[in-house]
């Protein structure tokens, strides 16, 4: 039997592991010395960041840091800030050895109770979870050309990662911002929030430049009331990747791993000034792709013929589309309406992606918590939340389906005003980031096998068969069916196309 195959490797991503996992978080606090009594529990947050993750073998290990901060208020009504670091080593096991792992760690706060025992002891339990995503390369070989034994291929082009690169990198960020003239000294830094733009990512002399913005977000106590400020950190980084040149796809992201806020005296001698020391990590991927022709679908006009098939996942590089939007809310109304509103902001949670219906854009939905902080009638500091649903379409202006979908809803400002009826309302800016990872997932060949000892009947003797297609029906199928090739029935019938662009009659070629 003189029949080939020529195989070619193509390296497909594989999900190795996915799951979440929950950890407590525990606290039992007392007071130093100098800090006042509680006498009204305010707020507490509790803030997870995954700093450092390895797979090794195939065990994955991660470190998490849960920031919590407690804000409470003395009889005196000022407002004081308490934070402390606990720190965790987790793992879990991926079942087997990965090739090239890529890990996706996303921390989210949980459910948080605190109390206060007593006027100098506090107590808190909750938890945080975190979203594991491991994959890993692994390389599969398909067929993709066949000759010999009268074999009719059908081939599909597939892009795959043909050389991969990643690098990390820390950047440690430190600026004093200066706060207004007419704002009262800094008694404690109450609250904060760090967002990062787009990083942009250009290629200078074989190396990656990453340039960007974070901006700070924060309220200080002082003078017995808070004040919002914020300010901006640039940053401009080389990062070293080996090998790196025109022909790769890049692309970066920026994470926040610490963010520390404290207050400065100026040259006066005033605390005016907070010192910012900012930690980011940029992490860096780099992905050449190339062109393989692989065999979908074999037969042979002569003998029969089996295949297998298997599917195989090409890497892609995501392409990003940022998209503003608002969203709108009232706040509290009546008797809950604050007397008076110092700062609000807007946190976006449990964000939820699917494709439009015409496949052609995402719609977003998810919750906005908004958060102000406030006086109420008794003088006292409140910091109350309003959770509101959202749902917003962004068109994207390319069909979608197929492509895998994640997006990110990032705060950019929130207004507030009083509504005419005496309600508070607020307004958010936001932006989305919808990332778009074009399908390369095709159904390959992985093997043909030829039954040379006998041909397929005929049920007649003749040399033309009439056929009667149908509008967009595919002309492999047909050619298959009828054990003939796909270029004679194009070539006798004046076809140009692979499906037929309208149904009709067509004379089909026999070679048996």
């Amino acid at each position: 039997m003189d029949f080939r195959l020529n195989r070619e490797t193509v390296p497909a991503a594989e999900v190795i592991f996915t799951g979440t996992q929950e950890q407590p978080v525990e606290l039992d606090y007392i007071l130093p010395d100098y800090c006042p009594d509680i006498f009204r529990l305010v707020r507490c947050e509790v803030t997870p960041v995954v700093t450092e993750s390895a797979v090794i073998g195939d065990k994955l290990s991660y470190e998490l840091r849960c920031t919590v901060r407690i804000l409470y208020s003395g009889e005196d009504g000022a407002l004081q800030s308490i934070e402390q670091v606990r720190s965790f080593t987790r793992s879990a096991e991926l079942g087997r050895t990965v090739t090239d792992p890529e890990v996706e760690l996303l921390p989210k706060p949980g459910h948080i109770s605190f109390r206060a025992v007593n006027k100098r002891r506090l107590d808190l339990r909750g938890a945080v979870s975190v979203k594991l995503t491991v994959t890993g390369t692994k390389d599969q070989e398909v067929i993709s050309d066949a000759f010999g034994m009268n074999i009719q291929l059908r081939k599909s082009p597939v892009r795959a990662a043909a050389k991969k690169l990643t690098a990390d990198k820390i950047v440690e960020l430190t600026e004093e911002a200066q706060i207004p003239d007419a704002s009262a000294e800094i008694g404690s830094i109450v609250w904060s929030r760090t967002s990062l733009d787009q990083c942009e990512l250009r290629l200078i002399s074989g190396k990656l430049l990453a340039k960007g913005e974070a901006e700070i977000r924060v309220l200080y106590s002082g003078g017995g009331t808070v004040e919002p400020m914020s300010f901006s950190l640039s940053y401009s980084q080389i990062i070293d990747m080996d090998g790196v040149d025109e022909s790769y796809d890049c692309r970066v992201s920026a994470e926040v791993l610490t963010c520390e806020l404290s207050p400065v005296s100026d040259k006066s001698g005033s605390s005016r000034m907070i010192r910012c020391s900012l930690e980011l990590r940029l992490s860096c991927t780099a992905v050449k792709t190339s062109t393989v022709m692989v065999a979908t679908d074999a037969y042979s006009t002569v003998y029969p013929c089996e295949v297998t098939s298997s599917e195989i996942r090409a890497e892609q590089i995501p392409v990003i589309h940022t998209e503003p939007f608002r969203h709108s809310a009232v706040i509290a109304e009546g008797e809950s309406v604050p007397a008076a509103v110092y700062a609000m902001w807007a946190t976006p949670r449990n964000i939820n992606t699917r494709l439009s219906e015409d496949q052609r854009g995402v719609v977003i939905t998810g919750m906005l918590t908004y958060t102000c902080a406030a006086r109420d009638g008794s003088g006292m500091l409140i910091m109350p939340d309003k959770d509101e649903a959202f749902e917003v379409e962004i068109p994207v202006g390319e069909e979608l389906s197929g492509a895998g979908i994640s997006a990110e809803v990032l705060p950019v400002s929130v207004t507030y005003s009083m509504g005419q009826e005496g309600a508070l309302n607020a307004k958010a800016e936001l932006s989305a980031r919808i990332s778009v990872t074009p399908s390369a997932t095709v159904r390959a060949l992985t093997e043909i096998v030829i039954d040379d000892s006998s041909k397929k009947e005929r049920d007649g003797d003749y040399a033309i068969k009439l056929y009667y297609g149908t509008e967009g029906e595919d002309v492999w199928e047909i050619a298959k069916r009828c054990s003939t090739s796909v270029s004679a029935v194009m070539e006798e019938n004046g076809l140009t196309g692979e499906r037929l662009e309208q149904g009709g009659m067509l004379l089909i070629p026999m070679m048996i």
